[in-house]
């Protein structure tokens, strides 16, 4: 983690990254230079689902950029990494001194002649119906992604059902780590939005998002409705107060973007509450 933070910045800075390396294979790469290629597809998507449930756990307000990189130094032709480098980027995280609210436990799961594997390997992969990823804390499930040939809900609720019980020995034995050999977490500086500006947008945006968003429109329209609204909106709370920012910080040559896309993101968040929501089954988020 990177020591200070951007302020410039809108968003937190993290990167995740998995790296594939042919010597864990026990080759060696084919081409005139003996290096590895760019990454493949598989590790894109390995990376992708690794970023997923740990994300969440980071502070919104947190503006230290953040690097997870992962690689393998060995590996076998029966069991997939990827599992596994969801778990190895939770343990890594919760031993190091950044400030992180993990961990997460990681397991797929099949279903094989009508009962439930844990962690199959490729052949087993290959007879399941069922192949559930999935990721979360010790109370929630956090990522979930699936493929299967057709399951009926209540078979699907059993899998998450199982697959969260599978996962605390997981979470058990990265707690136990982390009591072992974990460094004490740094502060940070966390840049909060201002709550009363925040709570102002809403009020003033959320009915008209709601008008615009369930009228018939096209994408095309849709946004430029919107854009039209964001730039009204800007208008009047901003006005000549180039001083009235959702963060603490002294306004510069980007003002007015960055507080154009807080102000977007505010309205969205408004359209989101603003929609009725399903309650959550066996912590599903």
């Amino acid at each position: 983690m990177k020591a200070e933070p951007n302020a410039e910045q809108d968003f937190f800075p993290l990167t995740v990254e998995y790296e594939e390396r042919m010597y864990a294979g026990g080759k060696i790469p084919g081409s005139f230079f003996r290096r590895e290629g760019r990454p493949s597809t598989e590790a894109i998507l390995t990376a992708r689902l690794v970023d997923r449930p740990i994300r969440p756990l980071f502070a919104d307000d947190m503006r230290n950029e953040v690097q997870v990189i992962l690689f393998s130094l060995s590996a076998d032709p029966d069991n997939p990494l990827d599992i596994l480098a969801i778990n190895a980027a939770s343990a890594a995280l919760m031993i190091s001194d950044i400030p992180w609210g993990g961990p997460v436990g990681a397991v797929r799961i099949g279903r094989i002649n009508g009962q439930f594997v844990v962690n199959p390997t490729y052949a087993e992969i290959d007879a399941s119906d069922l192949d559930l990823r999935m990721a979360g804390t010790r109370d929630a499930i956090l990522m979930v992604e699936c493929g299967s040939n057709e399951i009926n809900e209540a078979d699907m609720l059993k899998a998450l059902e199982f697959g969260q019980k599978a996962m605390q020995p997981m979470i058990d034995a990265q707690e136990q780590l982390a009591a072992q050999c974990a460094k004490t977490k740094r502060e940070v500086q966390l840049f909060p939005l201002n709550a009363d500006l925040i709570d102002q947008i809403k009020q003033r945006a959320a009915a008209e998002m709601q008008v615009l968003l369930d009228a018939p429109h096209d994408k095309h329209a849709m946004m430029d409705r919107l854009d039209a609204l964001k730039d009204q909106v800007v208008a009047e709370v901003v006005g000549e107060d180039a001083t009235k920012t959702a963060r603490p910080r002294p306004p510069s040559k980007k003002f007015t973007a960055r507080w154009s896309a807080i102000v977007f993101l505010s309205m969205a968040n408004a359209r989101m509450a603003a929609r009725p929501r399903k309650s959550a089954r066996f912590g599903v988020k």
